[in-house]
């Protein structure tokens, strides 16, 4: 059974659509623990639209949150405080696919970042980057807190605008796996992430 931890190099970089990619590439279940802001379509509403195979089952976030912002913030806004040590994985036979909020040093509450909650769920990690300017700075700092937690990685999915320097000097720098990528896309449908889950087979 295979497990991972989708999280990034920040916000924004493309974690869902990486995640609905290797949800269908696994036919895996999806679970994202922490959901601020957007609960109108949120993030595991995304998945299941992209998501073709009849295998997937979504299972419900522990904390939906109003709040677009940090998760101790948008926890703080309603009076609650996240409790990372009840955070479990949901009951499943199947392969899943862990979505986090952010990157790895977001708060989760006063004292336990998301980095805490991958390490207490054991997942390995995949980690997803976009190349834009400061993004080396980004995805060695994220890789190398990963290493001094040693928390294993599978690899990493280059997403977005291809840049072969900044690649090339990230995974022989970092000794990660490189990891098909993701490129920049007019519109991701079910069709483009199937296409995409294809690249991935052997892969993880």
């Amino acid at each position: 059974m295979k497990r991972y931890f989708v999280t990034g190099i920040g916000t924004d970089v493309g974690k869902t659509v990486a995640a609905a990619i290797l949800t269908e590439a696994l036919q895996a279940d999806y679970w994202k623990p922490v959901q601020a802001g957007g609960l109108d379509f949120t993030d595991t509403d995304t998945v299941k639209s992209l998501i073709s195979n009849t295998k997937s089952v979504f299972h419900p976030e522990a904390y939906r949150l109003k709040k677009a912002s940090s998760p101790h913030k948008a926890a703080a806004a309603e009076g609650i405080e996240i409790d990372v040590h009840g955070l479990t994985l949901p009951e499943t036979d199947n392969n899943l696919i862990v979505e986090g909020a952010g990157g790895l040093m977001v708060p989760l509450n006063k004292r336990y970042l998301v980095l805490d909650l991958v390490q207490q769920l054991g997942l390995e990690v995949v980690l997803i980057s976009r190349n834009y300017l400061g993004s080396i700075n980004h995805t060695l700092l994220t890789a190398e807190v990963l290493r001094y937690r040693k928390v294993p990685v599978a690899g990493i999915i280059f997403n977005g605008e291809e840049n072969p320097t900044s690649e090339d000097f990230i995974i022989k720098y970092t000794g990660l796996r490189k990891l098909p990528s993701i490129r920049q896309e007019a519109d991701f449908c079910q069709e483009a992430v199937l296409e995409y889950a294809r690249q991935f087979e052997g892969h993880l």
